[in-house]
């Protein structure tokens, strides 16, 4: 019996590793940030990715309701805060099918001090299509995509890769 179950938990664990080859990557580390052009939650001004130009980005997509998303705003935040001043900006694409006013209001209660979009299904679907939220794409300088991070990450993960973006 032990036997049987340590040979299905093998199966298992090889059936999930295996399968993550198998989610869509359109964007892969090193290829170009697909261009965006969205709504600011704040004011309902349209953002174009390419007033990023010549910045480090931390491109993550999240939802209100999601509560991984908001368990990692206050490390957002900090990052913000440490690296804005040196050519980096969190950008937060929000999936929410309510309209902006519940986001901009998540967006007051935390005090976030990012910008916030409001992400489409184009967009989505080209940084290779969002399955799973929190997801966060780190972008160098020069518009490259160079790491994606599936679900929540650690502040001190994503600061050590910021940092040796910005040097």
């Amino acid at each position: 019996m032990k036997k049987i179950l340590k040979t299905l938990v093998i199966i298992i664990c090889a059936a999930v590793i295996g399968g993550s080859a198998l989610v869509p990557a359109k964007v892969l580390a090193s290829t170009k940030m697909p261009a965006f052009a969205l709504e600011d939650v704040r004011d309902g001004q349209r953002i174009d990715s390419d007033s990023f130009e010549g910045k480090a980005l931390l491109i993550t997509f999240f939802a209100t309701w999601c509560p991984p998303c908001l368990q990692e705003i206050p490390a957002l935040v900090k990052l913000q805060n440490e690296f804005g001043p040196n050519g980096f900006s969190v950008v937060a694409l929000s999936v929410d099918q309510g309209g902006r006013a519940e986001v901009a209001e998540l967006v007051e209660q935390q005090a976030i001090n990012y910008p916030v979009l409001m992400a489409d299904a184009a967009t989505a679907e080209n940084f290779g299509g969002v399955y799973g939220i929190p997801v966060s794409f780190l972008v160098n300088k020069s518009g490259n995509v160079v790491k994606r991070y599936p679900g929540l990450v650690p502040h001190s993960v994503m600061a050590k890769d910021v940092q040796s973006l910005i040097e």
